[in-house]
């Protein structure tokens, strides 16, 4: 018996111990965001002069409507919304082209069907920072600085997505096709109405992916747009830190910051529960 309750005993100490790992991971992830918050709130005095505070100030209205409204460049709402769209852009576009893609190499039969499957597979070794020279001519070429399609276009292919859902297409039972098949259906009504909705966990885990990778792009953006009203929020936090004899202005800067990290939190939180299924859910 006593035996017993040690074991259970020793069981609730590894209990505790698990959870008070997490809170403190939590903590230390935390603590930097926190301090960005009260630093967004407060005025510039009192950044500068220690101790900086740790509870928010009164200032909190004040910075972040100068933030919003205001910038070096283009205000932060218009930054915010390059980003958006830019995000959105190459999210959906990644997306709609890696199922499109995945489908024709798994349930169509053509010469060198495998061998263009591991092309697009290599272009994994191959990021925009490798080939930028070349996109950015093709990109001049055609017309697209200063552009949405130039921000999203050379970005919206991926090798990533297309493998997982190939490799989730493969998964996909046999008698589903030979049943589409006998009912009448083409080729795009099995996509459609079965593989798609079949898909909808690991989309939704990709989305929240792609769409991070989508808001957090600087150097792209900063290559191809040379127009303030084009800028990203990634650019405009970048370019409020100050060159030279200039001061920060750290509440403005902090705020912005802030700012910048609600879109990919709010996408993160509303899909958490699809993103987690999507990538431990075996049985779709």
């Amino acid at each position: 018996m006593s035996e017993h309750s040690g074991m259970v005993q020793k069981r609730g100490i590894g209990h505790w111990f698990t959870h008070l790992g997490l809170i403190i991971g939590v903590l230390f992830i935390f603590f930097p965001i926190w301090l960005a918050f009260v630093a967004s709130t407060v005025t510039q005095p009192e950044i500068v002069r220690p101790p900086m505070p740790l509870l928010p100030g009164g200032h909190f209205i004040e910075n972040y409507s100068k933030a919003l409204f205001s910038g070096v460049n283009a205000p932060v709402a218009l930054m915010m919304m390059n980003s958006l769209i830019m995000a959105l852009g190459i999210t959906i576009g990644k997306i709609i082209i890696s199922l499109m893609s995945a489908f024709a190499i798994v349930y169509f039969r053509f010469p060198g069907r495998t061998i263009f499957f591991w092309l697009i597979f290599l272009t994994l070794m191959l990021p925009v920072e490798v080939r930028i020279v070349p996109t950015y001519q093709v990109i001049a070429n055609f017309g697209m600085l200063n552009s949405y399609s130039g921000l999203i276009f050379p970005l919206i292919a991926s090798a990533t997505a297309t493998f997982l859902f190939r490799q989730f297409f493969l998964t996909v039972p046999d008698e589903l096709t030979e049943a589409a098949r006998v009912d009448g259906a083409s080729p795009m009504q099995f996509f459609w109405h079965i593989l798609l909705p079949m898909s909808r966990t690991n989309i939704a885990a990709l989305f929240v992916i792609l769409f991070i990778y989508g808001w957090n792009q600087y150097l792209w953006p900063l290559l191809i747009t040379t127009d303030p009203s084009m800028n990203t929020i990634v650019m405009g936090i970048r370019q409020m830190f100050p060159s030279g004899d200039d001061l920060a202005d750290w509440p403005v800067i902090m705020a912005t910051s802030i700012l910048a990290m609600v879109p990919p939190v709010i996408v993160v939180i509303s899909m958490q529960k699809f993103f987690i299924r999507g990538l431990i859910d075996s049985e779709k």
